[in-house]
């Protein structure tokens, strides 16, 4: 798992790699939350993935995050430079598959609900929009 702590610039975020290469199901990212909480989620969705479950677009995930339902969305690879250096290092090239882990608001709603608050909008990367579809702001701004 690669982690990239908040800074000045931005939100973290953290990432799988290896999990294509070992069990055949994407990689999953998030972002926006602490570091911490962050990992925990991606290695219980790690060890779903080693338990032989899939992963996959348009899945909800329970039991990841308390009292919500993670939302798994593909991401585009045409993200993949500027967000999963590492993980083409690993993998030598993209593209391999990617599945961001979208968190709900305190409602229970996503980012792209019309019930989902405006700063809640701006938490979270939209990754499965091309990146000339994707609001302007922080997630856009070259890292």
């Amino acid at each position: 798992m690669v982690t990239v702590p908040p800074d000045e610039e931005g939100p973290g975020f953290a990432y799988t790699v290896g999990l294509w290469h070992s069990f055949r199901t994407p990689e999953v990212a998030m972002f926006g939350l602490d570091i911490h909480v962050m990992r925990t989620c991606l290695n219980t969705l790690g060890q779903r993935a080693a338990q032989g479950r899939t992963l996959s677009d348009g899945q909800r995930c329970t039991d990841v995050i308390a009292h919500h339902s993670l939302a798994l969305k593909a991401v585009d690879p045409r993200w993949h430079r500027t967000f999963f250096g590492s993980a083409i290092s690993f993998y030598r090239r993209p593209p391999f598959p990617v599945l961001e882990a979208v968190w709900p608001d305190r409602e229970g709603h996503y980012l792209w609900q019309d019930e989902s608050g405006h700063s809640y909008r701006k938490s979270q990367p939209w990754l499965w929009l091309e990146p000339a579809e994707h609001p302007v702001g922080v997630w856009t701004t070259p890292l």
